[in-house]
């Protein structure tokens, strides 16, 4: 009997020990209400281009005196289908990059290269090492992604450019770009002129618009170079740069061409080659440059891009709003 009641004692004390722990718990959480307005972060087409814009750095030194806002100057939309295609990115997308013996180095650019590539992508190419010894050419993969061919000659102009051989190796490499840069050999004419310096850079663009239909173009000045007053003179800036920087200019303009004017960026007529000068980013010669001088206008070139890229992203954004 007693044996009885013990158990139901014990019974009666398991019971009111779980009703308390049952009672000190917080209640189990119900099945959440559906959120209606959940989705993807960036689901809106004005969102998805927002996330489009690119980083951009000022790479311009502070003691450069006198410089201009690092940007293209593209009043007739000569780069929009190139942006567009960056834009896709639905296919290789290929720049080249053509010019004197500043491309010719190979570091100029390669710098540019590099950049695009970590920004719009690199699978594109194989990660293959550029130097002054090697080709400047890419090796494509066939992926999505930036592909960036350098085709300098040292002593070229456009004129020397122009050749039948020359124009079939770009026209080759279905470029979606051409940057074109010439200008320093043309400064260093002792009888230039712009007339023949126009005809020239007539002569070149054309064949290649008529070779690759659909490519756009970017033409880049000289940075300033210095020359030798007499055959042993001390050096001076050379005061046919100006002039050479002024046709490219109005050419540009006149044919409805994009333009990195590097020249007036970096100081223009009164301090570009002073500035170079002043940090030490010439070799030498002063017509070329160090290591240092050309990674700086790589870093340059690129931020101009980029800042166009970002603004054809922005009127994508303000037609999307409208």
């Amino acid at each position: 009997m007693r044996r009885n009641k013990r158990k139901r004692l014990f019974g009666l004390i398991c019971m009111l020990c779980i009703c308390l722990l049952v009672r000190a718990q917080d209640p189990l959480p119900g099945m959440a209400p559906r959120d209606r307005n959940s989705g993807p972060v960036y689901g809106s087409p004005a969102m998805r281009n927002l996330m489009k814009y690119m980083p951009v750095t000022d790479s311009m030194p502070s003691s450069f005196l006198e410089t201009q806002e690092n940007r293209i100057t593209d009043p007739e939309n000569e780069l929009r289908p190139f942006w567009e295609k960056i834009s896709r990115m639905d296919g290789p997308v290929r720049i080249v990059h053509i010019g004197d013996s500043h491309v010719r180095g190979h570091l100029y650019p390669y710098v540019v290269r590099k950049l695009l590539e970590e920004d719009f992508g690199g699978d594109a190419v194989l990660d293959m090492q550029v130097t002054y010894r090697t080709s400047g050419l890419a090796h494509e993969t066939g992926a999505p992604g930036i592909v960036y061919h350098i085709l300098g000659v040292n002593g070229s102009t456009c004129g020397t450019f122009s050749t039948p051989e020359k124009i079939r190796e770009i026209t080759e490499l279905n470029p979606d770009l051409v940057i074109v840069s010439f200008g320093t050999n043309e400064a260093h004419g002792r009888r230039y002129s712009p007339a023949e310096h126009c005809n020239a850079m007539d002569s070149l663009l054309l064949q290649l618009r008529k070779g690759c239909p659909g490519t756009a173009f970017l033409l880049t000045t000289p940075p300033g170079a210095y020359v030798r007053n007499g055959r042993r003179g001390a050096r001076v800036i050379n005061p046919r740069t100006p002039l050479v920087v002024k046709t490219e200019k109005e050419y540009a303009a006149s044919r409805g061409i994009a333009l990195w004017n590097l020249y007036d960026i970096a100081g223009g007529k009164r301090y570009a080659c002073r500035n170079w000068n002043a940090g030490h980013y010439y070799q030498r010669d002063r017509i070329h440059f160090t290591a240092e001088g050309y990674r700086l206008q790589g870093l340059l070139l690129h931020e101009a891009i980029i800042k166009a890229y970002n603004d054809y992203v922005e009127t994508q954004l303000g037609g999307i709003g409208n």
